[in-house]
């Protein structure tokens, strides 16, 4: 399935990393630009659902689909509840796996553009002094600067 799956994303020109295990896909670290995990729900050794949860409770963002053989309602409910983009069941068309990626990459760009925006706010924040941030709070509130009493 693995290889099936990168021969498709090689196909229609999107770099791929296959992974035997959660443990490999743990060690390889977090390559730079858009990425996401297609994630079978059995694996060796834990569950694709439990990967989801510990990926995030390590603060690991990266959106998941999940493609899977075994899949019933709860299951995908879970999935989605706990953010997966997808929930496949195979046999899946070769197209809505696609989709579904094109979906996720686009999420994980927008994701890294907001977090980018959020650090430079803070490098900017962290500049003021302490007379501007005391200011900064209620204009940012919607305060006029002459109703502050500062």
């Amino acid at each position: 399935m693995r290889a099936s799956i990168q021969g498709l994303l090689k196909s229609v020109g999107l770099r791929s990393e296959t992974f035997g295990t959660t443990q490999d896909f743990l060690r390889s670290g977090r390559q730079d630009g858009p990425s996401c995990l297609v994630l079978d729900v059995r694996l060796p050794g834990v569950n694709g659902l439990d990967f989801q949860r510990q990926l995030a409770d390590a603060g690991v963002q990266i959106p998941i689909i999940f493609v899977t053989g075994h899949g019933d309602i709860p299951m995908t409910v879970r999935a989605m509840k706990s953010g997966a983009v997808e929930f496949l069941t195979k046999p899946f068309r070769d197209q809505d796996l696609l989709d579904a990626i094109h979906q996720a990459l686009d999420r994980d760009k927008a994701m890294h553009q907001q977090q980018s925006e959020l650090a430079e706010l803070r490098k900017c924040y962290e500049s003021l002094t302490p007379r501007e941030r005391e200011v900064m709070t209620p204009v940012v509130s919607g305060t006029l600067n002459k109703q502050n009493s500062l």
